[in-house]
């Protein structure tokens, strides 16, 4: 017999929300957490100077990890020396030429911040805005409130893949808070109220050393489970942001459950935890796991996209 999936409202009916927590014209969430104090707390996880980036590289020439259904970025040029070699070059005084190009891109086809009402159901986004606010563009919790605060704060890695012997999780391999905490116990660092919590799962770094049909196949990335006990803990640790190395942040399809992404509506929609997707995280995760460091300030603002359900980004790690 085929298995019933429930709605996810109706499997998350019983779930903590933070709506009208900040007011009823908040559209940041948990990035509300990150007060000027939170913001001090990431400069002192700073010792040794170490500057890490952790966005993938964009139009790689070997193809770049998306959403299935998603194009990967195209650059091209339009202005280079070879219009000049044919004649056509636009000519200034004093003779000078230069290079021009452009590149089209889902938003959320490099590493990126979801806005908070990307994800909904039942016609609510986050903070109980309608969901016909999202027509023609988001005039209601789109990624601009994001980019315009920008996120600072104390970061700490969870490094998975390592935790479990592994380069990179097998596709559908799941963990949860539990699964987290004792991560960071054998790292030796604690995940602290108001952390940015980013996790590596090896996946997207295993992206350009692996057959794309064995990547893509059945599209089931490792990651993060549902439970309503790791909601409750996301709720009480009052986490900002969760960035991870995967396209989804949470496993393809609860295994339970058979729902989609349910943890991008009890976290994100609900709680209004901001999501980092498709970060490269192995440079970060090997230093760490060299000196034992695994905090640091983390620092990221989204592009500026006017109406936009999420943006690029190019997080920034300092140790």
């Amino acid at each position: 017999m085929e298995k019933t999936v429930p709605a996810a409202s109706e499997l998350l009916k019983d779930q903590p929300k933070n709506w009208n927590r900040w007011g009823p014209e908040d559209e940041v969430g948990g990035l509300n957490f990150l007060t000027r104090q939170e913001v001090l707390r990431g400069v002192r996880a700073v010792t040794q100077g170490k500057v890490f980036t952790l966005q993938i590289q964009m139009g790689h020439p070997d193809g770049d990890p998306v959403w299935p259904g998603r194009k990967e970025s195209q650059r091209a040029n339009v202005v280079d020396e070879g219009l000049y070699l044919a004649g056509k070059g636009p000519q200034f005084p004093g003779g000078l030429h230069y290079a021009d190009d452009v590149m089209f891109l889902y938003l959320q086809g490099s590493t990126q911040y979801d806005a908070l009402g990307h994800v909904w159901c039942d016609g609510k986004l986050y903070n109980g805005y309608d969901a016909k606010t999202t027509m023609g563009g988001m005039s209601k919790a789109s990624v601009l409130p994001l980019a315009e605060r920008g996120i600072v704060g104390r970061g700490v890695l969870i490094d998975m893949a390592r935790h479990r012997g592994k380069a990179v999780l097998d596709p559908g391999e799941t963990f949860n808070h539990e699964d987290l905490l004792a991560a960071a116990a054998a790292q030796g660092v604690t995940i602290e109220k108001h952390d940015v919590l980013v996790v590596r799962t090896g996946w997207i770094g295993s992206f350009h050393h692996r057959d794309r049909t064995e990547f893509y196949r059945n599209f089931v990335e490792p990651g993060l489970t549902y439970s309503p006990a790791l909601v409750e803990w996301f709720h009480a640790m009052e986490i900002p942001n969760l960035a991870t190395d995967t396209i989804a942040n949470e496993v393809t399809v609860d295994p339970i459950s058979g729902v989609v992404l349910p943890l991008h509506v009890a976290l994100m929609s609900n709680l209004g935890v901001t999501f980092t997707e498709i970060c490269s995280l192995d440079a970060l995760a090997a230093d760490c796991a060299e000196d034992s460091q695994w905090s640091f300030l983390y620092a990221a603002a989204p592009l500026k996209v006017v109406g936009g359900s999420g943006a690029p980004v190019n997080p920034i790690a300092v140790k």
